[in-house]
């Protein structure tokens, strides 16, 4: 009988275990009516649908603010109606998704130090955290986001300390990189530092300057030709290489302020998480950074590992600079936008109690996931992401005297509807029948166009999002051209959502 391979067993498992509670999570909020309760996770499942149930249904219908890789993954499940009213689809791909990234930094970390137990610690602290399980029990991309990039940081990590000499193959690594990248923004920062940090793991391996370089460019063509498509199709879908404005309101007081804007971020984590995980993971930080290079003694005598393979996981950090630069432009507060360091946090606890001495990794590991659990218990009701997703609740049970109008007097005409701001909504009339190809929404391309500057010849029904981000592109049209709903009977309201319906054109 073959010896058990223990340096592949024990990552699956701890895999295994993260995927079962995965799923205990997601039949618990279920349970409670919470798995679409965020309007960001209605809609996810919207720009999946669109992709073929639309007036114009295509490739085109990828180009949106938000990446494509979620909606590519989610666009054939979605078509069938029970995975598109349940979500039941991305609640999957989210449970794959948060084991996967367990996998991979139990892996990274056993890698870099020959030890389990730091593995199992940062996978822990992950999962236990109440706002990462109620994220992985949605079809939010937040999980995606942790398992491209923990996966992409664990490839970078095993191939920049392979025992090959560069050039090596940079496959597999660089198409991980892609799936971040096309995830979630917050990746793209993500990867560049990882790559930025396999170059000085190269250097400290002794490989030569040039060597190295050419050896980094040639993993970062990989994700930087991903982003240079994204942006053409962007600018081809919806006319713009990057929207990074038009969809939120400048309210936030760190505009212009960097320290208060970083100061609001680590605010979040502490909420998030209490104060415990936060300054472990810097003090994991600054062991990681110190311990740079120097070997640490193989457990079981197998092979030899690095230290320095551990400086990959600094990357993961690289999360906040997202809502940093989103808070110093002024957009508002969103405790969700922390999320990313809580997994970045838990990586980092990981491989600082891995880099301890064998004797004290077990205890100083059962005293910070104990800590952390009892700062922020799993499961717990008033979780700030989870009270975030249902702030839209109101709003939802007020737009259903939208709803009846429609459902009394609708005559089948497409119906002008900014899918930026009412997304969710559009999932809401799924129930009562209505498709995504019944609304005329930014993802038409031309026909948007023309219909959101002279609604009259081509619709006979506008629903305008009035208050939420201080309304939609159709408010602010209304507010600015007197002449935009001439012609039309506001008809029905609730829920921030104004319905107008076209008087008829014949005299």
């Amino acid at each position: 009988m073959p010896p058990i391979d223990r340096h592949r067993i024990v990552p699956s498992a701890i895999a295994a275990v993260a995927g079962g509670w995965g799923i205990v999570a997601a039949i618990h909020y279920w349970r409670l009516g919470l798995t679409l309760a965020h309007y960001d996770a209605r809609a996810h499942l919207v720009v999946a649908r669109r992709i073929f149930d639309s007036l114009t249904p295509g490739w085109q219908q990828v180009g949106a603010v938000w990446l494509p890789l979620p909606h590519l993954l989610n666009a054939l499940p979605v078509q069938i109606d029970w995975f598109y009213r349940t979500g039941a689809s991305g609640v999957a791909i989210s449970i794959l998704s948060m084991a996967l990234a367990a996998w991979a930094i139990a892996t990274l970390i056993h890698r870099a130090t020959g030890s389990f137990t730091g593995g199992i610690v940062a996978s822990a602290l992950l999962m236990l955290n109440p706002d990462v399980l109620y994220l992985q029990s949605t079809p939010m991309s937040e999980p995606l986001l942790f398992g491209t990039t923990f996966f992409a940081v664990a490839l970078i990590a095993t191939w920049a300390t392979s025992d090959l000499r560069p050039p090596i193959s940079t496959r597999a690594a660089g198409w991980a990189c892609i799936a971040a990248v096309l995830t979630r923004y917050e990746a793209w920062p993500i990867v560049a530092v990882a790559i930025a940090l396999a170059f000085i793991v190269l250097l400290r391996r002794g490989v030569p300057i040039a060597a190295a370089l050419r050896a980094t460019r040639g993993l970062a063509l990989w994700p930087a030709w991903a982003i240079a498509a994204y942006l053409v199709n962007s600018k081809v879908t919806v006319g713009a290489w990057f929207v990074s404005s038009g969809f939120f309101v400048a309210e936030n007081p760190a505009l212009g302020h960097p320290w208060l804007a970083w100061t609001q971020i680590w605010n979040g984590l502490v909420e998030l998480t209490g104060p415990i995980l936060p300054w472990a993971a810097v003090a994991s930080a600054v062991l990681v950074v110190f311990g740079l290079g120097r070997r640490i003694p193989p457990e079981g005598g197998s092979y030899r590992t690095e230290r320095v393979a551990l400086l990959l996981v600094l990357a993961l950090a690289a999360a906040g600079a997202l809502p940093w630069f989103a808070y110093l432009k002024g957009h508002p507060l969103r405790i969700r936008y922390d999320v990313p360091l809580v997994a970045a946090a838990a990586a980092l606890a990981g491989a600082g109690v891995a880099l301890l001495p064998r004797r004290l990794r077990a205890i100083a590991g059962i005293a910070l996931v104990g800590a952390a659990a009892w700062q922020a218990p799993p499961f717990q009701p008033k979780a700030p992401v989870v009270m975030e997703s249902q702030r839209e609740a109101p709003n939802q049970a007020g737009r259903r005297a939208v709803t009846a109008y429609l459902l009394q007097h609708w005559d089948g005409q497409p119906i002008l509807m900014s899918m930026g701001s009412l997304a969710h909504y559009m999932h809401d009339l799924s129930a009562d029948g209505f498709h995504i190809g019944d609304f005329v929404h930014e993802g038409n391309g031309e026909i948007w166009i023309h219909a959101a500057q002279h609604p009259r010849p081509f619709v006979e029904w506008i629903a305008i999002e009035e208050r939420a981000e201080g309304g939609d592109a159709l408010h602010w049209k209304a507010l600015n051209d007197p002449g935009f709903l001439a012609g039309y009977d506001r008809v029905a309201e609730g829920g921030n959502v104004g319905l107008y319906r076209r008087r008829s054109l014949t005299p």
